[in-house]
């Protein structure tokens, strides 16, 4: 079957796709891809400043440079803490500190603001996009995205020096520490150098960070490689090249769904926050985290709440970071975190395992409401197509989720080879756990949203076109297509009246088609109105006379919705033989008619 695109280019998908075989426009690939990097660093840098000004970080070191670092962790670069402490006169004291974190908050923005500046540039393609220039728009953009993370390689790297002074060090009794001090892990120290305790007022920390060029340039390739597939797979009115049309009917739909349900995740998530700092004493900070970290702690809890298990542990005061009841948890038990055992520290837990299979419920029924709908195939085999795709768009999305949000930093200050601080956090989701876990899920969910769509009538209302308009797959493009929703050329509704043949002469039988004696009859009695001489019309009578008034054979004019034919006026012709003297003086030859445009004017 072929699927008329005419309005389009005035072509068919199987004849010649619009966009396919025409050449790349450079000059506006290059154009849309700035403004698609530009702006994407633009809201990345926002965001990042933004929340670090409201955490309050710029008070110890240069805004500038700490939001080049932030963006590179966002797009996936790599970012090096290092340190130098001086005190007692000694050297060699190295303050060695490891972070991998990344601000997704920082990312989600970029991710969003990338994509659909990428999309938008692509939708004036056409139909479908010829190979050559869909490689020609993503590569544009890689390499222009790449080279702007080398700058911020250059910029993020500063040194945060604190002196002992500063922290009130010189305040002491005496000029220096009192005679017992008890520090954890090592015990009273008070008596250990009674000597140089003073010293420490001039001591000197020096804390910095560099972000590692080589590390950012590849995480960010990775990055932005993964943003763009991701936008492609999602995106269900972008063109694709000829080959990748399937993705149309067979991708998109569940692509598109789950991407939507974890973005109204992080806005539930942002909802919390701000109710979370309504009644805090500082809600500045609760704003910063939720600008840099909601989609971690959000992202998170997805996988958790869907039992995926989690391998972590936390030592010192970095485990006050982590919410409640997982500080706890970690601080007193080395087994994997779960949803049951979390829940055993606090019932409340569970609410987050009904949040989350809500959340899978509401991408089956987006699944099955974004999928074409084909009645003669029936609602099981529908559903089946619905839970096999979620199914493996979640079981693919579950484990990027999972390590996406990993987080290890450890910190620690060794002084002569005596570890005299001690910090650190690891969770490490189980990737294979959460790759099977994802595709039950998906596969559940997906059935039963499928069920309920079909129920309720919504099952294919809002598929895209393209995913309707699929040439290779009759399923995706029925005569007439059979999906549920708004009336169309392609989907009629139903009539007021039944179809009366009188009135629609192309439901009438030719009378060449007719058997001898049949006359038209319509439901047992005689269609149409009778001539006043007993004749229906367009019937001769016995004698062969058409009577009068009477329309001729197979004519179809006579319906009220119908113009009737149109017959020119006649035109003289020249007059043969001789005039004689009672024809008059000759008539003056018609004049012929003006030429077609403006009357008015002609000279």
């Amino acid at each position: 079957m072929e699927v008329s695109l005419r309005g389009v280019g005035g072509l068919t998908m199987s004849d010649r796709a619009v966009g396919h075989g025409r050449r790349v426009p450079w000059g506006d690939v290059l154009l849309s891809s700035i403004a698609a990097v530009s702006w994407a660093l633009i809201g990345m840098a926002g965001v990042a400043a933004l929340g670090l000004h409201l955490l309050e970080a710029d008070a110890a070191g240069s805004l500038g440079s700490m939001t080049a670092a932030v963006v590179a962790l966002g797009a996936g670069g790599s970012v090096t803490p290092s340190g130098d402490v001086s005190a007692f006169g000694l050297e060699g004291a190295q303050a060695e500190t490891a972070l991998e974190i990344t601000p997704l908050g920082v990312s989600l923005v970029g991710a969003l603001l990338l994509s659909w500046f990428f999309l938008r540039s692509l939708r004036g393609a056409g139909v479908v996009i010829s190979p050559a220039e869909l490689l020609a728009r993503v590569g544009t953009v890689v390499v222009l995205f790449v080279a702007m993370l080398g700058g911020l390689a250059w910029a993020g790297h500063d040194v945060i020096t604190i002196d002992g002074g500063s922290l009130g060090l010189d305040q002491l009794p005496g000029g220096g520490l009192p005679d017992e001090v008890d520090v954890p892990g090592l015990g009273d120290i008070g008596g250990l150098l009674p000597d140089r305790l003073g010293d420490l007022a001039d001591a000197n920390a020096k804390v910095g960070f560099t972000v590692e060029t080589v590390p950012t340039l590849l995480g960010g390739l990775g990055w932005v490689l993964g943003v763009l597939l991701i936008a492609l797979l999602a995106s269900r009115r972008t063109p694709l090249p000829r080959g990748w049309t399937a993705a149309h009917r067979l991708v998109r739909p569940a692509a598109s769904a789950l991407v939507t349900v974890l973005l109204v995740a992080v806005l539930a998530g942002f909802a919390a926050a701000a109710y979370a700092a309504i009644g805090d004493d500082n809600p500045k900070r609760i704003a910063g985290a939720a600008l840099v970290g909601a989609p971690n702690g959000v992202w998170l809890g997805i996988p958790i709440g869907l039992f995926v298990p989690w391998d972590g542990k936390a030592t010192g005061p970095l485990a006050t970071f982590l919410p409640d009841p997982m500080d706890e948890f970690l601080s007193s038990s080395d087994q994997p975190i779960t949803l049951g055992r979390l829940a055993e520290l606090d019932s409340r837990v569970w609410l987050l395992g009904v949040a989350a299979a809500l959340m899978m419920l509401y991408a089956g029924v987006l699944t099955a409401v974004r999928t074409p709908f084909v009645r003669d195939r029936g609602v099981l085999g529908f559903a089946g197509r619905c839970a096999l795709r979620l199914g493996i768009v979640t079981a693919l999305a579950m484990p990027l989720l999972a390590w996406q949000t990993e987080v290890s930093v450890d910190a620690s200050l060794s002084v002569l080879g005596i570890d005299a601080f001690d910090a650190g956090i690891e969770l490490h989701g189980q990737l294979g756990m959460a790759l099977l876990l994802g595709a039950l899920w998906g596969a559940g969910t997906g059935a039963a949203g499928a069920l309920l769509a079909c129920a309720t009538g919504a099952a294919g209302r809002h598929a895209a076109a393209l995913a309707l308009g699929d040439a290779g797959t009759p399923a995706a493009a029925p005569p007439y297509a059979e999906v549920a929703g708004e009336t169309g050329p392609y989907n009629p509704g139903a009539p007021f009246r039944p179809a009366n043949p009188d009135t629609n002469p192309y439901l009438r039988l030719p009378d060449e088609l007719r058997e001898p004696g049949e006359g038209r009859r319509q439901g047992g009695r005689s269609a149409g109105p009778r001539s006043p001489g007993g004749q229906q019309p367009g019937r001769k009578p016995p004698g062969g006379q058409q009577p009068p008034g009477a329309r001729p054979p197979n004519d179809v004019y006579g319906a009220p919705t119908v113009a009737g034919p149109y017959t020119p006026p006649p035109v003289p012709g020249p007059r043969r033989g001789p005039r004689s003297p009672q024809d008059g003086p000759p008539s003056p030859p018609d004049e012929p008619p003006p030429p077609p445009g403006n009357r008015r004017g002609r000279r």
